[in-house]
């Protein structure tokens, strides 16, 4: 479906302004981090675990919004409705590793023929280890070196590979910070959404690279810059329906998900947004300067 035709923007003209916008925002994410730490959920740091039975099972919902008046925020829930039951993981220093607390917020904020009892408690340490993270981080490393690998012999040029890299680098350093600078808890959703932003991002740019790739063959005539120009005008399309369907649905994901889907669709939304738009002023021009620059 083609519904921007004809259209001769001149997007190379504009990398100049883009090259800083982007360098900005990747200095501001990671100054941002050191200035304002992200929240790390309890699956990175932590915290107490306390087993719940009810007489009869509430929503999940009302017991969350029963501990977050009760200044407890960012806790996670997993209900068992098959034994009236609930798992309640709270940050440490929230509750100081009182249970009495919680069972006094519960009994405070919950209606008043809601009973229970607790079953156990026992602190807990992070789900994400150190050895765990230092994993993620080697496959994050090596996953990068194989985009680099296979997109330089896809194309037949390690540019496409480094460039692709770093737009892609680019994506996650950038959500990262807004979601920081949103206060939006790091968890291991907020973690599967950017590793799940790694591949659309990917994607989107292989997209604009494979009909640069194309219209290099077939206008070898024409200067670089108009080439690159007339790829990513050709794409446009294309991008902008996916990211548009795409953003539908997560907007759908970000309205009606609820408080645990929250942060995985806040995280997909902004890094959507920041894909598409490293692909098309990111990434293309950055292969531009290499060639143009190789060629002189």
């Amino acid at each position: 479906m083609q519904f921007l035709k004809d259209k001769k923007i001149d997007f190379l003209g504009k990398r100049g302004f883009t090259f800083v916008l982007s360098a900005g925002l990747v200095l501001l994410a990671i100054g941002l981090f050191f200035v304002k730490p992200p929240h790390w959920g309890i699956d990175f740091t932590g915290g107490m675990l306390i087993h719940l039975r009810f007489d009869e099972m509430p929503e999940t919902v009302d017991v969350r919004s029963a501990l977050e008046r009760g200044g407890v925020d960012n806790a996670a829930i997993q209900e068992f409705r098959d034994a009236s039951a609930m798992i309640i993981r709270i940050e440490e220093e929230v509750i100081e590793g009182d249970v009495d607390i919680v069972k006094g917020i519960l009994r405070e904020n919950l209606p008043e023929d809601t009973d229970f009892e607790v079953l156990r408690t026992e602190m807990v340490g992070p789900a994400v280890g150190s050895y765990i993270q230092e994993r993620a981080m080697m496959a994050f490393f090596f996953a990068f070196i194989g985009i680099i690998i296979y997109v330089a012999w896809r194309f037949k040029g390690g540019a496409w590979g480094f460039t692709a890299v770093i737009a892609l680098t680019h994506d996650i350093i950038i959500t990262f910070g807004v979601l920081n600078l949103l206060g939006i808890t790091i968890d291991l959703p907020v973690v599967a959404a950017l590793l799940t932003l790694a591949g659309y991002s990917v994607n989107d740019t292989i997209v604009v690279y494979d009909r640069i790739r194309e219209n290099i063959k077939l206008h070898y005539k024409k200067p670089f810059n108009e080439v690159f120009n007339l790829s990513i005008n050709e794409t446009l399309s294309r991008t902008v329906i996916t990211s548009g369907t795409t953003l539908a649905v997560i907007f759908a994901l970000l309205i009606r998900g609820g408080e645990v889907l929250h942060g995985f669709s806040v995280a997909l939304f902004i890094g959507v947004i920041i894909g598409t738009y490293s692909s098309i002023f990111l990434a293309a021009p950055l292969v531009f300067k290499w060639y143009d620059r190789h060629k002189k």
